[in-house]
């Protein structure tokens, strides 16, 4: 049933007249969620306001991907939140993760005129908050009450635990899940979230990898380290940028460390457009 004439729930039976057609006239944002992703449930009343807001110039189709995987895997869905927007019958844009408004709104505005961007503020907003940080985790604890043998939710939150700081508890419930949940995305995404805290961890702490590498550019364990702070500071690029000198600069290193840590970067950037650009840097590289 429709939300409204401008927010609906996508299918694998209307998606190829409401999205696809429909994007000829009208852009569509579409988002991929899923019932127990705590980050999508954050973002999505942003889109519904964004989307009215628009007033008919924009559309939200919302595809939930436990209902819909065959449709979700048609676009290579891998993460979630995944948000593509749809023009003139294909994709056009999109990110992963719930970003802040003004992210959106900047996205959206590339492609249409209609959509104002966000008032200005002096800082820009980290992705999520320790205080939102804690109540996506308590939303998803409070899922597992109720539905325990969904232990996609389990592996929702020790992703979400590690992104709060509770490595500790998120080790736990990781080394908890049975092993057909492991290969879950967000397992998986956990998993290498919680492999960059590690080396994090596990390196000098009175050493700055950033100064070894500048007075050092072939330290490429130091590179490593360098790229895993970055990554988990939210410099994406920057911590992808020196995962790809690692691996210009010697692909045998550590059992071809570059092209891993590229790997697990990928699982943990949250958008998109980002990722592809990497993806093909990494494959001009390897190709």
């Amino acid at each position: 049933m429709a939300e409204s004439a401008h927010i609906f729930h996508a299918t694998q039976d209307n998606f190829e007249l409401d999205v696809l057609e429909a994007s000829f006239s009208t852009p569509v944002l579409v988002d991929f969620w899923a019932p127990w992703c705590g980050p999508c449930k954050t973002l999505m009343p942003l889109l519904d306001r964004i989307v009215g807001e628009a007033k008919g110039a924009l559309k939200l189709a919302k595809v939930n991907t436990d209902e819909e995987m065959a449709l979700a895997g048609s676009f290579g869905i891998r993460s979630l939140p995944t948000v593509v927007l749809f023009k003139d019958g294909r994709p056009v844009d999109g990110f992963m993760g719930a970003q802040p408004e003004g992210t959106i709104r900047a996205l959206l505005a590339k492609h249409m005129s209609a959509i104002p961007p966000a008032e200005a503020e002096p800082e820009p907003e980290p992705e999520l908050g320790i205080e939102d940080l804690d109540a996506v985790i308590g939303a998803l604890q409070a899922q597992i009450k109720t539905e325990p043998k969904k232990h996609e939710l389990k592996a929702e939150l020790a992703d979400t635990l590690l992104r709060a700081g509770r490595v500790d508890e998120a080790v736990r419930l990781l080394d908890q899940l049975p092993g057909e949940v492991q290969e879950h995305e967000a397992a998986r995404r956990a998993r290498a979230r919680l492999h960059f805290v590690q080396v994090i961890e596990r390196s000098p702490r009175d050493v700055d990898p950033a100064a070894v590498v500048a007075a050092d550019p072939g330290n490429l364990q130091a590179r490593y380290q360098l790229g895993a702070r970055l990554l988990l500071g939210e410099q994406y690029a920057a911590g992808m940028d020196q995962f790809l000198a690692i691996l210009k600069t010697d692909r045998k290193f550590d059992e071809d460390l570059g092209r891993r840590a590229l790997l697990d970067a990928f699982r943990i950037v949250p958008e998109a457009e980002l990722v592809a650009d990497y993806r093909r840097r990494m494959s001009s590289l390897l190709f």
